[in-house]
């Protein structure tokens, strides 16, 4: 009888494969916990599982109001006060009477300030890197990354707005001020210019690519401008995604800036002030300039009737004056028109119009479009949570909220919205 050597017992492919791949898997999952790692590549695979949900669920166009024609009544007969120095009562009547507008001032026909040390933004990082540029600008020490840390610690957090880029300065740039208006003009851009101090404006943009299938690549950007030039109609521009020193048309450039009520950003040396204050007249009165912001978006939803922006506009001015009904019927009209996919990732005016005119059904589509486009939005989490307080839910509210502090740790809003709810339950 032959011998015959025992074999050892081995474990078929397919099973060694598997295990080899959940082996890679593991390390993979460890590795990618290192923050450095993490922060390269994590973006990468959110945006692989956000351009998937697109394959799977296209992105449909924002839902208009069954509401819109009925309200936009109020809107025909709106009507708007002339700029006085005194708060607005928004229980009056306002009569339309175009503002006065100062006398403009001599400014030379070409001006190029000092461009400061340039930064191009990180992931999503487009507030905080301009406003390092404007800072070092008047010999601030720091980056983009000095600032995120305060006001946008979540890289994933997509938006950072101008009240916390002004919270920063005022409370971490003290030797600097800070203030912003909306409704600006080209001429007081190149006014302020002039006067030796860069302007910050946020605009539309047009982003490089696709991140879902439809995507309509309309997005918010933030921008330095520190010279202009009449002979080329050009403003010089410090932009951190595009690069440094970009020449931008003023035509270009009002264009995108309307997108965005055409606010604009003011950092300065306290020593600069009354010079602003006088060289901005009535503007530097918030509610006189929010009246003349609101004049010019009723005047250009007349000219324009299918410009998005401009009942956009006039529904966020409007919101500023508490008038909420009628900045209700401006955002129907734009929703009619159809606003940008990513538009309420950047602002929140339709929100508030809803909420407060007791629209809870539009207020809810606005916030489950907002959160379909980004998930992480607190400040749609915010008003999802009070949609579901006002329907009685206050577990959802609970949630909601959470997760709106957990999307921004500081989110004083969310704070207040979990300790109102848990002392004032709905009945």
């Amino acid at each position: 009888m032959k011998y015959r050597p025992k074999r050892n017992p081995s474990l078929p492919p397919m099973l060694v494969g598997f295990l080899g791949f959940i082996i890679v898997l593991i390390i993979g999952v460890f590795i990618f916990q290192i923050p450095a790692v993490n922060h390269r590549l994590g973006w990468r695979v959110e945006y692989a599982g956000i351009y998937v949900k697109g394959l799977i669920n296209p992105v449909p166009p924002v839902p208009t109001s069954a509401a819109v024609e009925t309200l936009s009544i109020s809107l025909d007969t709106l009507t708007v006060t002339p700029p006085t120095p005194t708060r607005v009562d928004p229980s009056q009547t306002v009569v339309p009477t175009a503002a006065p507008t100062p006398t403009p001032t001599a400014i030379p026909a070409q001006v190029r300030l000092d461009s400061p040390a340039y930064e191009k933004e990180d992931l999503n990082n487009c507030g905080p890197a301009s406003l390092a540029m404007n800072l070092k600008f008047f010999g601030w020490q720091g980056d983009q990354f000095t600032i995120s840390e305060k006001i946008k610690p979540i890289t994933g957090d997509r938006n950072v707005n101008v009240e916390e880029l002004q919270y920063y300065v005022r409370n971490y740039a003290g030797y600097l001020k800070t203030e912003y208006r909306v409704g600006g003009t080209i001429q007081r851009l190149k006014e302020i210019i002039a006067t030796g101090i860069p302007v910050m404006i946020e605009e539309g943009y047009t982003i490089d690519k696709n991140y879902w299938p439809n995507d309509d690549r309309w997005a918010g950007h933030y921008l330095l401008i520190n010279g202009y030039d009449d002979v080329a109609g050009t403003f010089l521009t410090q932009d951190v995604f595009s690069g440094p020193d970009v020449q931008v048309k003023y035509t270009d450039l009002d264009k995108r800036w309307q997108n965005f009520n055409r606010v604009y950003i003011l950092v300065y040396p306290a020593e600069k002030e009354e010079e602003l204050k006088q060289l901005m007249g009535e503007d530097w009165d918030v509610d006189v300039n929010r009246k003349r912001a609101l004049n010019t978006a009723l005047a250009e939803t007349q000219s324009d009737p299918s410009n998005v922006y401009a009942w956009f506009n006039l529904g966020s001015n409007l919101v500023y004056f508490d008038r909420y009904d009628e900045a209700a019927a401006a955002y129907d009209q734009a929703r009619k028109i159809g606003f940008p996919q990513r538009m309420l990732r950047y602002q929140f005016g339709p929100f508030i119009a809803y909420f407060h005119s007791l629209r809870t059904d539009d207020l809810q589509a606005m916030t489950k479009y907002a959160l379909e486009r980004t998930p992480n939005s607190e400040e749609a989490l915010l008003w999802e949570g009070w949609a579901q307080y006002r329907l009685g839910h206050a577990s959802s509210a609970l949630e909601n909220f959470q997760k709106a502090l957990d999307a921004r740790p500081d989110y004083a809003d969310a704070e207040y919205a979990l300790e109102y709810v848990r002392t004032n339950p709905p009945q």
